[in-house]
């Protein structure tokens, strides 16, 4: 009897969902727009190389994929539009008007509605994507938002902005702004923690993230952070939150069980928004002024490397 290779075992495999985590992996991308550039960077997490570039209008920056992994949607701030991607062939297959400078994107947990951070008109827009049309645009309190993040259980979007020192919380059915939770000067990045219970916000020139409590729309409690809290990505298990600084340069760790600091590590020059691995294993950071991504060894806190793609990245994304 002739022994398996491992070229014949292969496909056994595959087809038994036996293949080991690092094919797995290779199927996982990041995409990092680039303001300036127009382009939005195509990074493999598994080598850590850019193997793509898509263009993507003038000036791109909110990205969300969407649930199937088909299609990315892009802001494009310069033509005032939200530009549909199909991943396959990288390329804009439809436009949705939104209004002036749009920034921040963020989808709905069942992948129906995106919501977009509308600046210049003080609003979210809600984008219908079986439709591509704009179903609601909410106003809102916050001057400039920036971010538009739906609530894991997709009932409500929080809404940072630039010009202000509250979040908007919009419930999603409803279609209307309910509450305004005070949280520190010029709010930033959004996240969540998986069961949905707690929210954090950056907020840039309190230089801090605040916790606040969902249920009863209500700050917790704030963490320092150096200079300036700007981006956050919450670990997939909950258990730790990153915050970008934008003057110092540096990635910080806090544990969610206590609210504390727990390392810091040396990314690039103004990093921004990130985004984690579905493993939790890796960290990317934007360095807008560095024209870079920083990984990061989520287990060590270690700056593995970084990696070149267009002019003034402004955050990432993970298919």
């Amino acid at each position: 009897m002739h022994p398996i290779t491992a070229r014949a075992l292969r496909p056994i495999l595959a087809s038994a969902g036996l293949l080991v985590a690092g094919s797995a992996a290779a199927g996982q991308l990041a995409y990092v727009p680039n303001e300036k550039s127009g382009t939005i960077s195509i990074v493999d997490t598994a080598t850590d190389q850019v193997v793509g570039s898509i263009e993507a209008g003038v000036k791109p920056r909110g990205l969300a994929v969407s649930r199937d992994g088909k299609l990315l949607y892009v802001s494009d701030q310069r033509r005032n539009a939200l530009h549909v991607v199909d991943l396959a062939s990288r390329k804009v297959v439809g436009d949705v008007e939104l209004g002036d400078s749009p920034e921040g994107v963020g989808i709905s947990p069942d992948g129906r509605w995106v919501a977009v951070a509308v600046e210049d008109a003080t609003a979210v827009a809600l984008v219908d994507t079986g439709a591509r049309r704009v179903a609601a645009t909410i106003k809102v309190k916050g001057k400039n938002p920036e971010h538009a993040v739906f609530s894991p259980d997709g009932r409500w979007i929080y809404v940072s902005a630039e010009e202000g020192s509250a979040v908007d919380v919009i419930d999603a059915a409803a279609r209307e702004a309910v509450a305004l939770v005070p949280v520190g000067k010029r709010p930033r990045g959004i996240a969540f923690t998986p069961d949905g219970k707690v929210a954090y916000v950056a907020c840039e020139e309190g230089a801090a993230v605040v916790a606040i409590d969902v249920a009863g729309r209500r700050p917790l409690t704030s963490i320092p952070i150096a200079k300036a809290a700007t981006g956050l990505a919450m670990q997939p298990d909950g258990k730790r939150l990153f915050v970008s600084d934008g003057k110092s340069g540096a990635v910080f760790a806090v544990d969610t069980a206590t609210n504390q600091v727990t390392g810091s590590v040396e990314v690039g020059q103004r990093p921004w928004n990130m985004a984690i691995t579905p493993d939790g294993r890796k960290l990317y950071v934007a360095n807008g002024r560095s024209n870079s991504v920083s990984v990061v060894d989520t287990a060590t806190l270690k700056k593995v490397l970084d990696v070149p793609v267009g002019e003034l990245p402004w955050g990432v994304v993970i298919r």
